[in-house]
């Protein structure tokens, strides 16, 4: 059967509206699974009545099992809070950041009912949300939050490359003192078995060091001789297919190459950097993105959680530029979580 998907509208001042739409135009999507939309009637007809050309229907539910999941109609449950006469797109608000908080709050709360089988994120801007008096670093924390999960981290995709982080949203400093054997080994279990979750059967996992050359046996720095290494070694005593620690200036493209199913990065940028330097593709004449694409997963939760990674480009928000693939992919990863989980 099926899997029905959860998806957000994300802060409707952004892009997300519009990749949403773009997606739902797609008999495609309705071939691989049962797509549900949470977020605004209003935002969704203010979009709608722009772009006749889409020929689409809006089917409001108040559960995910009242949906007609056809091609042509969007599944909608409408949370009512966006007042779209008094509304601006392409801005910070408050209003904004509640909304797509909201969005997320439900999805997560079906998600835990059972009531859908995966969630897809939409993007939500940071300071809009804290304005609204939402005071989460991202939507990994609303995640972990809401769910009750200590344990988790943040995976990023893009072709062959994935990446799972000791650490996100925390300073450089923090994120060094994060990097205890403990938090690595937690890290080298989750991204095992997210992999077997995507039907890898015998995970490659690599894990990058810290430091400059990993640290040149304790010249630039111990923490890969008393941290990582040994978290490595109690990873490989448990059975896990893992490598490390590696030196991160040539670990990500051997990884990219097919050598390595997943890399456990030590920090945000350490991760991110690669993944988004083969995803997003801008064009220098044109003066915008050509490709922004890529896929951020937060594992270890007990619900799937699948989304773009990208943010709400307010800048792009209304000109019908916006690329979907991004969300594409997160469905396509969040269908594969569920079919396999």
């Amino acid at each position: 059967m099926k899997k029905i998907i959860g998806i957000t509208l994300g802060d409707p001042a952004g892009i997300g509206p519009e990749i949403s739409l773009k997606a739902f135009a797609k008999a495609e999507l309705y071939e691989r699974c049962k797509p549900l939309l949470v977020g605004d009637r209003s935002v969704v007809d203010y979009y709608l009545a722009k772009h006749p050309e889409l020929n689409l229907k809006v089917n409001v539910v108040t559960s995910p099992k009242e949906g007609l999941y056809q091609h042509g109609t969007i599944d909608l449950i409408d949370l009512g809070i966006v007042d779209i006469s008094a509304f601006k797109f392409g801005q910070v608000s408050e209003v904004g950041g509640d909304a797509a908080f909201q969005y997320v709050k439900k999805v997560i709360e079906l998600a835990l009912a059972k009531e859908i089988d995966a969630t897809v994120t939409n993007p939500l801007n940071k300071e809009a949300m804290n304005a609204a008096g939402h005071h989460y670093a991202g939507h990994t924390e609303i995640y972990a939050d809401l769910t009750g999960t200590d344990k988790y981290t943040m995976m990023l995709a893009d072709g062959n490359l994935r990446v799972v982080h000791v650490s996100t949203h925390v300073s450089l400093r923090e994120a060094c003192d994060r990097a205890t054997k403990e938090r690595v080994l937690d890290v080298i279990r989750i991204a095992d078995k997210a992999c077997k979750n995507l039907g890898i059967k015998n995970p490659r996992i690599a894990v990058a060091g810290l430091n400059p050359h990993c640290g040149e046996n304790g010249l630039f720095g111990r923490e890969e001789i008393e941290q990582i290494d040994p978290a490595v070694e109690a990873a490989k005593a448990e059975g896990i297919n893992v490598e490390g620690s590696l030196p991160a200036d040539t670990l990500f493209s051997k990884a990219n190459g097919g050598m390595y199913d997943i890399v456990v990065a030590m920090y945000h940028d350490q991760g991110h950097i690669p993944l988004k330097l083969l995803g997003f593709v801008y064009d220098q004449e044109k003066g915008a993105w050509k490709a922004v694409q890529g896929v951020n997963i937060t594992l270890g939760l007990p619900i799937i959680r699948a989304s773009v990674d990208h943010g709400t480009a307010f800048d792009q928000a209304g000109n019908w530029t916006a690329s979907e693939v991004s969300l594409e992919n997160a469905i396509d990863y969040a269908i594969r979580l569920a079919e396999n989980s």
